[in-house]
């Protein structure tokens, strides 16, 4: 097989992320090996105090896409009081807390880091200052937030300007810091500009994501015929009965950097960006917020020209895949035609959406999509998209490259690296499209036995944090006996920030 490095590569050296039904990376995986369907089913009475006169609507449907503890947050590991933390947004939460996270999952301490580490991200409507912190502080109707310092605190906390610049300030991240807002593209897109940003040399390495939490999250909605929300809480992509998606709460980051310098510097690679593309759809179509078969198909194909990479080589595309009649039929015709300009076979790429296990999560849509896919390239292994079973008859799907994955299934090679492409389209007409490559054999298999000892160093700022910290290390041992000791001592040792006030240092003995 193979394996053709451009200096173009991008390698995805780091991920994390919080999904509904998964804390993290791992969680998640788990939960889409099982197929598992992370939409909550709510009570009257959890419903009762958001939507009591919704409740004897027919049409009112009680399910929601929740993610758990989002009042959870250790403000003093960040230096925030009380205060600050009840005021800032729940999204500026979670995203510095993923941006910890995948920093460490990259194996990577900024503050002994010599390159510059860049942010892109965005978030979703901010209803937790209209819901929660403006009317329990007793602001007035007509209050701007600009008439005094408490204010600007408030403005800080709560802009979407300062998602980005949140994290590079709270890690000393000096590379570049930028919001996205592209509506259900964002998380995507920012992570397109992220690689070009590595291209152009502006950062040495990226973190890419988004974000998107409403609140309350414990909501129903009304369906009604043709919009896109799903008539009973389920998400069809692809199907004859789908009717829409479920919103919902989440959000995740991948840590990027340059492959060439990744395999240098002997980084865990878990896939790489061959290439990627984004446009708009312009007016070219029906309405404001409907989908483009022209915008779509030339995003793909801009991608895939980037990439340089045939469409035929592509057997997993993870789709945009909301579920609604116009929507589907769209998304399958742009494919078909981006993939038609090199190839004429039928129904040798897979497609699947994380939307039927998870809900539309908005803002962050593309960056799960994108973790969902990297993890299967990872895994060899393609998760199955939930509730199809008959196409939707405006699908031609017999007479197009693709087929809905409905089973797991072992993902085979045939002859080249496994490939995917993962798209996102937001409402206003932005596009993205990525495509994606499993990581270089090469990249996972560099050993270094010469010590017979290793010093495993752990540390937190508190016992109580110390003490979970050793549990976890020691579940994750017992769980993977295969693991290189020898790795997992390094980056605790090189890749994580120590701190003083607690530490542990345990010798553990290496067998060949």
């Amino acid at each position: 097989m193979t394996v053709n490095i451009r200096e173009s590569d991008i390698a995805i050296i780091g991920m994390s992320s919080r999904f509904p039904g998964a804390k993290d990376v791992d969680e998640f995986w788990e939960n889409l090996l099982q197929g598992v369907e992370s939409i909550s089913f709510l009570s009257n009475e959890e419903l009762r105090q958001s939507a009591p006169n919704w409740l004897p609507n027919p049409n009112y449907v009680k399910a929601s896409a929740v993610l758990p503890n989002i009042d959870l947050f250790d403000a003093s590991f960040f230096g925030y009081s009380t205060l600050d933390a009840e005021i800032m947004d729940p999204q500026q939460r979670i995203f510095l807390e993923c941006a910890w996270e995948a920093l460490e999952s990259a194996g990577y301490n900024p503050e002994n880091y010599r390159g510059l580490i860049g942010v892109y991200a965005g978030s979703g409507m901010n209803t937790y200052l209209i819901n929660n912190v403006h009317p329990n502080r007793g602001f007035c109707a007509d209050r701007t937030f600009l008439t005094s310092a408490s204010d600007l605190q408030i403005r800080l906390n709560n802009e979407r300007d300062f998602l980005p610049t949140r994290a590079s300030y709270k890690l000393n991240l000096k590379g570049s810091s930028v919001n996205i807002q592209t509506a259900c593209s964002t998380a995507l897109v920012a992570v397109h500009i992220a690689c070009q940003s590595l291209l152009n040399g502006e950062c040495d390495m990226a973190l890419a994501g988004g974000i998107a939490v409403s609140v309350p999250q414990k909501v129903g909605y009304l369906y009604q015929e043709d919009m896109i929300w799903s008539n009973d809480g389920h998400c069809r992509a692809f199907d004859a009965e789908a009717s829409g998606t479920v919103f919902g709460n989440g959000g995740g980051i991948v840590v990027l950097k340059l492959l060439e310098a990744a395999i240098a510097d002997g980084d865990c690679i878990h896939a790489v960006i061959k290439g990627s593309a984004i446009n708009n759809d312009g007016a070219r179509k029906v309405g404001y917020t409907a989908p483009s078969v022209e915008g779509q198909a030339a995003v793909i194909s801009e991608a895939l020209a980037s990439a340089q990479i045939d469409p035929s080589t592509v057997t997993y595309v993870e789709t945009h895949g909301t579920a609604t009649r116009l929507g589907d039929p769209i998304e399958i015709t742009a494919l078909t035609q981006a993939f038609r300009q090199s190839t004429e076979k039928n129904g040798f790429c897979a497609i699947g959406s994380v939307k039927t296990n998870i809900g539309h999560i908005a803002e962050a849509a593309g960056i799960a999509g994108l973790i969902k896919t990297v993890l299967a390239l990872k895994h060899k292994t393609i998760p199955p998209s939930l509730h199809f079973s008959q196409p939707n008859p405006n699908i031609d799907f017999a007479n197009s490259p693709f087929y809905v994955n409905t089973t797991l299934s072992e993902w085979k090679a045939n002859g080249t690296p496994r490939r995917a492409g993962v798209s996102a389209f937001g409402m206003g007409g932005t596009n993205c499209h990525v495509v994606l490559e499993e990581a270089p054999q090469s990249s996972n298999n560099q050993e270094s036995n010469e010590r017979p000892l290793h010093i495993l160093t752990l540390s937190a700022k508190t016992p109580k944090a110390l003490n979970e910290l050793v549990q976890r290390y020691e579940v994750y041992l017992k769980s993977h006996p295969d693991v290189s000791i020898a790795d997992i001592c390094f980056t605790a040792n090189a890749g994580r920030k120590h701190f003083n006030r607690m530490a542990l240092r345990k010798a553990l003995t290496y067998t060949p």
